[in-house]
């Protein structure tokens, strides 16, 4: 007899799902010894450290590779989490930012199809997986069975990077089904969005008000970083309909407006300049947490508003410390200097999205110099324990305590993508055969064996420059006929990159 918990209402999206039922994959695991020709090869003479940092992260992360069993019914060979045997939503989809960069080595993205593989009939996807027999660790209807809803964001950016279509297909249908489904169980009557500390991925940050546990209950509050993902999410739905030529997407165009209008006029704090959990009273918290910025990935912070909301990361009394971005603002009560996990310690996943963020909102300069100080710390702390770390304190260079080392696992954003990307500045669009190639680093640097689109492999190199505003001259090689457009302080240019070999 079926129990009243385990009764659904049905989401004709499911029916699509692709990854339910499929057979498991039966590949043998590459080791990194046999992949290191398939990566991308970063120079920078300048900074040993941080090479060699990069190659021991993925050396870390071949090791972490994972085939299905029997017993978990898993669909594809993985990546595990590097945390407790389980495989989880959130740090999956962060773990993947970096590790697209591999695809040709090993396709890490199909660590996301066993979580779409477990997906429930009403479009639940827990946020948890027990690897040792595929079950979900929480109960759908627990306020902490799932979330943050990131896992479109992820697939967006590996379709820049690969423009991969029919990826796109086969992961709408249930992306669109898990949106639905947050968007019956997870919101209030006024549109907005709840979780709690551990659905949100920052477990115990202090955001509940008074008489409520932080770790684990919604507090009756819109969640500021939850409302900001679901818009997201429906704007990347909305992308990913309009590459696959769907045109039934009024219900995501209306939500992502009226989450805009709700997040702008009921979670913005205008003297403070930031946007806040709002409590069931109506009024708002004065807690700055580094989870506010997914207003900025979203693109929910009007024009007016960007320069006192940016400028709390550049403020040296809230988030611009000796490690940027404390996940607590220094100026509150609980902050720990130490880090406390999400008291304060800086984390690869958040400062990413903070990242990915600031270049949306046009603040290049500033997301340069936030990723160079975070790749700073993270081969000063390398230097000294030959391993990366869950996360790290913001006040010296050392890992956060609590934290876990050999954390490949997000531990490989700092090294990889955000070396390739923030700090090299090289931001691909595949799908519009475009690369920006944003210069901030005088030094000589470059990446060989850059992959771009479906098959595409670049060598590219800067040499040195005397200051930031002279014009670089790069050399670059590729496979692949694309635009590139660089950018320095100085200026820009756009060049007509043939293949070349």
């Amino acid at each position: 007899m079926t129990g009243y918990f385990d009764r659904y209402v049905g989401n004709p999206l499911v029916e699509r799902n692709a990854f339910i039922g499929r057979q498991p994959e039966d590949a043998p695991l590459p080791t990194f010894e046999e992949s290191r020709e398939f990566l991308p090869s970063p120079r920078w003479p300048a900074n040993a450290d941080a090479l060699r940092c990069y190659w021991r992260v993925w050396e870390l992360a071949f090791e972490h590779l994972r085939r299905p069993t029997a017993e978990n019914g898993f669909v594809a060979n993985y990546i595990d989490t590097a945390l407790n045997d389980h495989l989880f939503m959130w740090d999956s989809v962060f773990i993947l930012m970096f590790a697209r960069y591999g695809r040709r080595a090993f396709d890490f993205q199909k660590t996301l199809d066993n979580l779409y593989a477990r997906q429930h009939p009403d479009g639940f996807i827990c946020r948890e997986i027990v690897e040792q027999d595929g079950r979900d660790f929480f109960h759908r209807h627990d306020p902490n069975s799932t979330g943050p809803n990131v896992m479109g964001w992820c697939e967006w950016e590996y379709f820049l990077n690969f423009s991969d279509r029919k990826r796109l297909e086969e992961v709408f249908p249930v992306l669109r089904a898990y949106h639905r489904w947050l968007r019956l169980y997870r919101t209030w009557k006024d549109g907005s969005y709840f979780t709690s500390g551990l659905g949100c991925g920052m477990d115990n940050q202090p955001r509940t008000p008074a008489g409520y546990n932080d770790v684990d209950h919604p507090g009756h509050m819109a969640w500021i970083d939850a409302c900001c993902q679901q818009a997201l999410s429906a704007e990347v739905l909305l992308k990913m309909a309009d590459v696959l030529g769907q045109t039934d997407t009024d219900d995501l165009r209306k939500e992502r407006d009226d989450l805009s209008r709700y997040i702008n006029e009921h979670m913005w704090d205008d003297q403070a300049g930031f946007y806040f959990d709002r409590f069931g009273d109506g009024s708002l918290s004065k807690v700055k947490t580094v989870g506010a910025y997914w207003a900025l990935l979203a693109d929910l912070a009007p024009s007016d508003r960007l320069e006192a909301f940016t400028a709390h990361l550049d403020d040296p009394s809230e988030f611009n410390r000796h490690h940027r971005i404390p996940s607590l603002s220094a100026d509150h009560p609980d902050y720990n200097p130490a880090g406390g996990y999400w008291k304060g310690s800086v984390w690869p996943p958040t400062n990413y999205m903070v990242l990915r963020g600031l270049t949306r909102a046009g603040k290049s300069e500033l997301a340069h110099e936030i990723g160079l100080n975070h790749l700073k710390r993270v081969s000063e702390v390398f230097a000294d324990t030959y391993t990366v770390w869950e996360n790290y304190a913001p006040e010296s260079s050392a890992p956060g305590k609590p934290s876990k080392g050999d954390f490949v696992g997000w531990g490989g954003v700092g090294p990889v993508a955000v070396l390739l990307e923030y700090v090299f500045g090289l931001r691909p669009a595949a799908h519009e055969k475009r690369l920006v190639w944003d210069i901030r680093l005088t030094d000589e640097h470059g990446v060989d064996r850059y992959p771009f689109a479906a098959d595409g492999l670049l060598n590219l190199h800067c040499p040195a420059r005397d200051n930031t505003e002279a014009e670089p001259r790069p050399r670059v090689e590729s496979s692949v006929p694309l635009t590139l457009e660089i950018r320095w302080a100085g200026g820009s240019k756009t060049l007509d990159i043939a293949a070349t070999r």
